[in-house]
Order: structure tokens, then C-alpha cells, then sequence
């Protein structure tokens, strides 16, 4: 069975949703991390429904475990890691998950 693609106008409208939901959840963090994390969620849902990729730098405010809003310092602690290869390493204080980004010096 062949998917068909959904319209441009639909995945240019979902991005710049995935985009405000975020900042959203940037802004709301603070006093109440619930809606926060919900921000996320419903972030998420929306780039699967439409198939639209959530950028670089939006991927990294959120867990890949347990897929909730990361602020550093807060609720995830970041550190540069240089046994082998050079990556900073990103662990969730909510899940336990780690992340490692690889990184050029």
C-alpha cells in the first residue's frame, strides 16, 4: 500500500507549530514543568502525524528516553566527555537516560 505525501502547506504549518510549542515549553518550564513536558509531547505527535522532522536543536531540549522537556541544569546535567572520542554527554534527571553528541574540537 503506497502512503501518500502530505501537501507542503501542511508540513511548512506543522513545523512552525513544532517551533512554538517549544518555545512554549521553554517559557512555561519554570512554573509549572508539567505543561512543559505536555508542550513536548504534542510536539512530537504533531511531526509524526505529518512526517516533519523536528530540528537539530529542538531534538536536544527533549529526553530520547522518555521524550520530556530538558533544561539544563534543572531537570538534565550536560558535561564534555573526551575518553575516546569527543561528545558532550547529556543525562536526564527524570529517566536516568544518557546522550552522547559527538563533537568536533
Amino acid at each position: 500500500m503506497n502512503r501518500r505525501k502530505k501537501p507542503s502547506w501542511q508540513k511548512s504549518i506543522s513545523k512552525e507549530r513544532i517551533e512554538y510549542l517549544f518555545s512554549e515549553a521553554g517559557r512555561v518550564f519554570k512554573s509549572s514543568p508539567g505543561y512543559a513536558h505536555r508542550y513536548v509531547e504534542l510536539a512530537r505527535n504533531i511531526g509524526m502525524r505529518y512526517r516533519t522532522r523536528i530540528s537539530k536543536e529542538l531534538k536536544r531540549q527533549q529526553c530520547r528516553h522518555c521524550h520530556k522537556f530538558l533544561k539544563p541544569g534543572v531537570n538534565c546535567t550536560i558535561r564534555l566527555s573526551q575518553k575516546r572520542q569527543s561528545k558532550i554527554v547529556i543525562t536526564c534527571k527524570e529517566c536516568g537516560g544518557i546522550t552522547r553528541v559527538p563533537y568536533k574540537k
